[in-house]
C-alpha cells in the first residue's frame, strides 16, 4: 500500500501527450483534451479567404464570422463579372478577326509568330510565283494587244522593273508636281529631251507610271529611226510608242490616252555637254496642233540629270554619217572603254511635272500659225525656266 502522498504525485505521472486526432481522446479526471485544429495556411492577399463558404472545413469560431461570408460571397460575385466580361472580349475579338482582311491580325491583338510576309525567301517566291504565271499566260495567249501594238502584261512583268532599278535605285529619282497630270481623260506631257541615248523617254514613262494615283501609262511619240531598228522597234511598240506624226497623235489623245512628246527630237539628244540644258528649237510645232484639235491640256515637264549619264564631248559627223545615225558620240568612258562605256553615269535625276496649259478654248485656231507658235513658246519657255529651278536645287549632278 502506498502512502496518500504517493498516490497524489502519480496522478502527475501520467505523461501529457499530445493525442491522434483521430483516436479517442484519454478522460484526465473526467475530463475531455480537445486538441485545437491544424492553422490553415494564409491567403495570398489577392486571394480572400473563402474558407467558411467551403464545405467540410471548419473555420475558427469568430464573432466576425458573418462578415467573412459576406466577403466571400461578394468575391464570388466578382469573379463571375470578370468571367462574363472575359467571354465579352473573346466574342468581339472573333468578330474583329472575321472582319479583319484575310492576311492581317485584328488591331490590338499580337501575332503568336512572325507573318507569312515576313518570313525570308517569301519574296523571291512571289517573283518565282508571278514569273511562272507570266509564262502561263505568254504560251496561252492570254493577253491583249491593241491597236498601236502596245502590250500592257509585257510592259507591267519586264520593262517597268527592269527601268524601275535605274530610276529609283541607280538615278535616285525625284517626282514632283505629279498632281497636274490629270487623273483620266486625255492629257499632252512635254519635256525637254537629252542624254546621248533617250533613257529620258523610258525613264520619264515608267516614273509617271509608278507615281501617278491612277497609274496610268505614257504612250510615246518616237522618230522615224526609232521604228526602223530591228529590235528597239518592237521594245517602243510593246511599251506603247508610236511615230511621233499628227494622225497617229491625235487618235491616241481621241481615245483619252496620255500622250508623251520631246520636240527637241534628236538635236536635243546629240547636243554636246557645253549646251546642256540649254533648249533646242521646237521644230514646227506639230505637237500643239494636235493638241488644239482635241482640245487636250498640255502638260509641260522639266527633266534634270539626263545630260550626265552620257556626257557628249565631240561628234564624230563622217562616222555617223557612215552608219545612217544622226550623230556618233565621244564621252568619256565610250569609245573607249568598249561595252563598259554604255553604263550611264549615276547622276541625281529631278522629274517636275508643271501646271497644265489648257487648249480647249483655241480649238477653232488649230490652224492658224500664230497661235501655234506662241503656244509652242508658251511651252517652251516654261520649260527652259523649271529647268533653272530645279539646277539651283541640285548643286552637285552626282549628289545624294
Amino acid at each position: 500500500m502506498s502512502s496518500p502522498e504517493e498516490r497524489r504525485d502519480a496522478r502527475y505521472d501520467v505523461p501529457l501527450g499530445v493525442p491522434d486526432p483521430d483516436a479517442e481522446p484519454a478522460r484526465r479526471n473526467g475530463h475531455r483534451r480537445v486538441t485545437a485544429p491544424a492553422a490553415r495556411p494564409a491567403a495570398p492577399p489577392d486571394e480572400p479567404d473563402t474558407s467558411a463558404d467551403e464545405p467540410g472545413v471548419p473555420g475558427p469560431a469568430t464573432p466576425h464570422q458573418p462578415a467573412k461570408k459576406t466577403v466571400a460571397k461578394k468575391t464570388v460575385a466578382k469573379k463571375a463579372v470578370a468571367k462574363k466580361t472575359v467571354a465579352k472580349k473573346a466574342v468581339a475579338q472573333q468578330a474583329t478577326a472575321d472582319e479583319a482582311p484575310a492576311g492581317k491580325a485584328p488591331a490590338g491583338d499580337t501575332p503568336p509568330g512572325p507573318s507569312v510576309a515576313d518570313r525570308p525567301g517569301d519574296h523571291w517566291d512571289r517573283k518565282v510565283a508571278q514569273g511562272l504565271a507570266f509564262l502561263r499566260r505568254r504560251l496561252a495567249g492570254d493577253y491583249e494587244v491593241d491597236e498601236f501594238g502596245f502590250d500592257p502584261d509585257l510592259t507591267d512583268a519586264v520593262v517597268h522593273p527592269l527601268v524601275r532599278l535605274l530610276y529609283r535605285d541607280w538615278f535616285r529619282t525625284e517626282v514632283s508636281g505629279i498632281e497636274h497630270v490629270p487623273d483620266e481623260g486625255a492629257g499632252l506631257v512635254v519635256g525637254n529631251h537629252s542624254g546621248t541615248v533617250a533613257i529620258d523617254a523610258l525613264i520619264l514613262s515608267t516614273a509617271l507610271h509608278d507615281r501617278h494615283p491612277a497609274h496610268r501609262y505614257l504612250r510615246l511619240l518616237g522618230a522615224d529611226l526609232v521604228f526602223r531598228m530591228p529590235v528597239v522597234s518592237e521594245i517602243a511598240r510593246k511599251t506603247g510608242g508610236t511615230v511621233a506624226c499628227n494622225p497617229d497623235a491625235e487618235r491616241l489623245l481621241g481615245n483619252g490616252e496620255l500622250v508623251g512628246v520631246f520636240p527637241e527630237g534628236f538635236k536635243g539628244v546629240g547636243k554636246l555637254y557645253a549646251d546642256r540644258y540649254k533648249l533646242q528649237r521646237f521644230g514646227r510645232g506639230g505637237f500643239v496642233s494636235a493638241a488644239l484639235r482635241t482640245g487636250t491640256p498640255i502638260v509641260p515637264v522639266a527633266i534634270v540629270g539626263g545630260e550626265e549619264i552620257y556626257p557628249m564631248l565631240a561628234d564624230i559627223k563622217p562616222l555617223a554619217r557612215l552608219l545612217k545615225l544622226p550623230y556618233f558620240p565621244v564621252t568619256p568612258t565610250f569609245p573607249w572603254l568598249g561595252p563598259l562605256g554604255m553604263v550611264p553615269l549615276p547622276s541625281k535625276w529631278l522629274i517636275e511635272f508643271c501646271p497644265p496649259i489648257p487648249t480647249a478654248h483655241l480649238r477653232d485656231a488649230a490652224d492658224d500659225p500664230l497661235v501655234v507658235f506662241n503656244l509652242a513658246d508658251q511651252v517652251r519657255e516654261t520649260i527652259q525656266q523649271t529647268l533653272h529651278k530645279l539646277l539651283e536645287r541640285r548643286p552637285d549632278p552626282f549628289g545624294p
